[in-house]
């Protein structure tokens, strides 16, 4: 074999070999190869990525210079020098990039009068002048800023949903960043969930139905869509009203619950059921509400006062439900402003946030908007083929692009039946209350 055919055969091995590691072991290729190159490409691009984004500032510096006949001015004279002082483009000081698991982040050093938010306004540019899939900016104490870059989406594809043994914790999908999207009720307690159809609401739903079926709590569903979302799993549903009058009356009864454990946390000296004594403390209760809207709609002025007395429940609920181990999980189509004040109220008591694609600005102005501007435009580019695909307000914060597992219609039937000799009859829960509570 001739020498140039050899090292041919050389060279086409090696590109294959890096080819089948890049593709078979991803983690090992960019920790070995990929992130030490990107690393150094980073560090020696800095200058020129700052000043195109606008990072740098203006400063005052000695220069050396060869340059024959060079003259500076003081302004009366003019005197040769070799040194002058001249003005340069100051970038900030990067330190080291760290691997992560899709990417890679890199702490900076702020210059005078930059905030956060010029590199959060920059992000994009940063992103298309590194050639990774999105940059993310956060901050963490004054004057630094950490960049966190995701060479390629990991939410194209997701696993499939994994087992939560932790109590009221089910992890439901999976961040931008790569870390398991956890929804945490004791953490965060209460949440709105916002997505036009087919967008990917109703199997987040589904997924926290799988997620909290084997774990010692009590389920209720508010269906006005005639219950055919939350029929199918009755077996695991401690209570289902799937009609304006029935909501009315569990409601009631949720009210008439909380007082009553608002009764017993008083008389035990305890601030909320947690710290109660395993054998007195009462079983936790999540409350699934599907078209939110569909609780506010009114047709004629005769629902007037139903509607008043529903809006006022929901309202107390979230207001006082998390000490007494009531959580609300809220899902709709479509939630604005036009629906009443009884929706503002109730949104500002969901400290969680979730958009999905909608249909109209108004929704995700109402879910997002307080929030966060960027959030608000993020999910606007939700694409309808990205079913699954939202915004989510973490506890920690921030806000992240989040993609849940795909739980079919099926599988939750399936976990309901599974484990429906788990689900607390509801009677027994409500023994104590008063009937009827006046809302």
């Amino acid at each position: 074999m001739s020498e140039p055919l050899a090292l041919l055969t050389v060279l086409a091995t090696v590109v294959v070999g890096l080819w089948a590691w890049r593709r078979y072991h991803y983690q090992s290729f960019w920790l070995a190869l990929g992130f030490p190159l990107t690393a150094i490409s980073v560090r020696a691009s800095w200058r020129r990525v700052a000043l195109g984004c606008g990072l740098t500032k203006k400063r005052q510096r000695w220069w050396f210079t060869l340059t024959p006949g060079a003259v500076a001015s003081t302004g009366l004279v003019k005197v040769r020098r070799r040194f002058q002082r001249v003005a340069v483009d100051a970038k900030p000081f990067m330190w080291l990039p760290l691997p992560t698991r899709y990417g890679w982040r890199v702490t900076l050093w702020t210059l005078e009068g930059q905030i956060p938010g010029d590199y959060a306004e920059a992000a994009e540019r940063l992103a298309h002048s590194w050639g990774v899939h999105a940059v993310r900016v956060s901050s963490d104490k004054p004057g630094r800023v950490r960049l966190a870059a995701t060479m390629r989406d990991p939410l194209v594809k997701v696993d499939q949903l994994p087992p939560s043994p932790d109590l009221l914790k089910v992890t439901v999908g999976r961040l931008e960043t790569g870390k398991p999207w956890v929804i945490d009720l004791r953490t965060v307690p209460h949440w709105l969930n916002a997505g036009a159809t087919q967008s990917g609401k109703s199997n987040l739903a589904n997924a926290l139905i799988v997620g909290l079926a084997p774990q010692p709590v009590a389920l209720v569903g508010f269906d006005l869509k005639g219950g055919v979302e939350f029929t199918p799993y009755t077996a695991r549903l401690s209570a289902l009203a799937t009609s304006r009058a029935e909501s009315v009356d569990l409601l009631n009864d949720l009210v008439g619950l909380m007082l009553d454990r608002m009764g017993l946390c008083r008389q035990a000296a305890a601030r909320n059921i947690w710290q109660l004594p395993p054998a007195i403390r009462p079983v936790p209760v999540v409350v699934l509400v599907d078209e939110l809207a569909e609780l506010y709609l009114m047709a004629d002025k005769s629902e007037k006062d139903e509607i008043a007395k529903t809006s006022t429940a929901l309202l107390r609920v979230a207001q006082l439900g998390r000490a007494f181990g009531i959580y609300l999980f809220c899902c709709g189509q479509r939630i604005g402003s036009d629906l009443g004040p009884g929706v503002t109220a109730l949104r500002a008591q969901c400290s969680g946030r979730i958009c999905h694609r909608v249909n109209d600005p108004e929704t995700a102005t109402m879910t997002l908007g307080d929030l966060d501007p960027a959030a608000l435009a993020s999910a606007r580019t939700i694409a309808a083929e990205t079913p699954g695909v939202a915004i989510v307000a973490s506890s920690d914060g921030q806000w992240y692009r989040a993609r849940s597992f795909y739980v079919s219609e099926q599988t939750a039937e399936h976990s309901a039946r599974t484990h429906a000799h788990l689900t607390p009859s509801w009677d027994e829960i409500t023994a104590h209350v008063p009937q009827p509570i006046n809302a």
